[in-house]
C-alpha cells in the first residue's frame, strides 16, 4: 500500500472533498458579494417599512448567502491547511497556528457569527394564520 498525495492510492473520498472545496473556496468573493447585497436588500425593505413576509423572505435570502460563504471560508481553511490536513489532526493543528491559515479561520468565524446573530435577532417572523382563514 504506497502513500498518494492524498492519503493511500485510491481514496477517492479525499480526493472528492479536497475537490468540492476548491470549488467552494473558488466561489468566496462572489458569495461575498452575495452576502453584502442581501444584507443591502434587507436593510432597504426595513427602511421602507416592509412587511412580515417581505422581510422573512429578505431575512432569509441573508441567511442562506451567510451560510454559504461561511461553508466557501471553511474550504478556503481546509485548502490552507494542506492535503495531509484532511487525516492528521496533529498536522492540522499545527497547519491552523500559521498567519494566514488563521486569517482564513477568522473570516470563517466572523461569517459564522453574523450568521448565527443573523438567525437569532435578523429573521422576521410571520404571523401564523389561522387553520381555515
Amino acid at each position: 500500500m504506497g502513500w498518494g498525495p492524498i492519503g493511500r492510492k485510491g481514496d477517492e473520498n479525499l480526493r472528492r472533498r479536497r475537490e468540492e472545496d476548491e470549488r467552494s473556496a473558488e466561489r468566496l468573493p462572489a458569495l461575498l458579494e452575495e452576502v453584502a447585497e442581501a444584507e443591502r436588500a434587507l436593510a432597504e425593505a426595513h427602511a421602507a417599512g416592509a412587511g412580515p413576509e417581505e422581510l422573512n423572505r429578505r431575512g432569509t435570502e441573508l441567511d442562506a448567502a451567510l451560510t454559504a460563504a461561511m461553508r466557501a471560508a471553511y474550504a478556503e481553511e481546509r485548502l490552507l491547511v494542506g492535503v495531509r490536513g484532511y487525516t492528521d489532526r496533529i498536522y492540522r493543528r499545527k497547519r491552523l497556528a500559521r498567519p494566514e491559515v488563521r486569517a482564513a479561520t477568522e473570516r470563517a468565524e466572523k461569517l459564522l457569527t453574523a450568521r448565527e446573530a443573523h438567525r437569532l435577532h435578523g429573521v422576521q417572523r410571520v404571523p401564523r394564520r389561522p387553520a381555515g382563514v
